[in-house]
């Protein structure tokens, strides 16, 4: 498939550059990957962050997301060996935050699937905090800036490894197929033994 990946904000690139070029930052940063590498890193395959926080309010209208950063593949040599984000504040694009662990190499494995597929797309991240889980989002509106959109009901979500019981990752999934099964993860089972009404 081919994937349109939109460019990030400058200013956005520029804070994860200068915290690149940071040994304090690489120095104190999580991702242990990152800090034992030895050579020079670059950001890669910029994403647009969309968070979806009211889970439980779905009630089969598209999901309401907001944009909450870009994220980079941090590439050390022929791999990725971190991420590193940046978040729109009031001062404007701002570095957050490196980070490691198995979303790094989830996001590469769900974005060469991505490139096989047929329908081009616009690969973006879609995060759902109440579920802990991330997905990789083929958006269909390729033309878009990354910053806005809803997920539409065509659009494929492929859940991160490592993704919630009962959700297979690294599957490619319609949205219309996936979201009902996420909000009804969320829905509290009957208590039993309940009296009846």
């Amino acid at each position: 498939m081919p994937l349109h990946v939109p460019p990030a904000p400058a200013p956005a690139l520029r804070s994860v550059l200068a915290a690149l070029g940071s040994p304090t930052a690489v120095r104190e940063a999580p991702a242990s990957a990152l800090r034992a590498h030895q050579g020079p890193l670059s950001p890669d395959h910029p994403l647009p962050v969309h968070v979806w926080d009211d889970v439980r309010r779905h009630a089969g209208g598209p999901p309401r997301t907001r944009l909450a950063g870009w994220r980079f593949q941090v590439r050390g040599g022929d791999r990725a060996v971190a991420t590193a984000e940046a978040r729109l504040t009031a001062d404007g694009w701002t570095f957050s935050h490196f980070c490691g662990g198995p979303y790094v190499a989830a996001t590469e494995r769900a974005l060469q699937q991505a490139e096989s597929l047929t329908e081009p797309s616009q690969p973006r991240l879609l995060s759902v905090p109440e579920l802990y889980m991330l997905t990789l989002w083929l958006h269909h509106d390729i033309d878009s800036d990354g910053s806005d959109g809803i997920p539409a009901a065509g659009d494929l979500l492929v859940p991160l490894a490592p993704a919630p019981p009962g959700i297979a990752a690294h599957r490619p999934q319609r949205v219309a197929d996936l979201l009902p099964r996420l909000t009804l993860r969320l829905t509290p089972a009957p208590l039993l033994g309940s009296p009846a009404a």
